[in-house]
């Protein structure tokens, strides 16, 4: 173990009997581990800084208003609220499509692994 590893390893320690570690926010609950496989390794971190900040990328942003668009048509009785929403929905879907196509350009391997990933999370 090299110096940095040791003291790190103390201070953990000394921090531990003077009871720093009690009462901890989610002390007793089980850990949230995200599947991130579907992220390419690169991207990875940055998808997670990104996240943690609260940052939706565009693309799933508009994948989620669909989904929740969706949602609304099928509880919908009145044809008219139906046709309005059957109208925002394409307009969705469009605008997903092109930004899919701009982002293709850009990386079109990592993009595909990636959109199969966000539609299965979100369907």
């Amino acid at each position: 173990m090299d110096l940095i590893s040791l003291l790190a390893e103390e201070r953990i320690k000394k921090a531990e009997a003077n009871g720093e570690f009690r009462n901890l926010p989610g002390a007793g609950k089980p850990l949230e581990l995200e599947d991130l496989s579907g992220v390419p390794e690169d991207m990875r971190m940055s998808y997670k800084v990104l996240k943690n900040a609260g940052y939706i990328p565009p693309e799933m942003q508009l994948q989620k208003e669909i989904v929740s668009l969706r949602d609304l048509l099928r509880a919908c009785t009145d044809d008219a609220e139906r046709s309005a929403y059957q109208k925002r929905i394409s307009a969705k879907e469009i605008q997903y499509e092109a930004l899919l196509q701009k982002l293709r350009k850009n990386s079109p391997g990592t993009l595909a692994q990636y959109r199969e990933q966000i539609e299965n999370n979100l369907t």
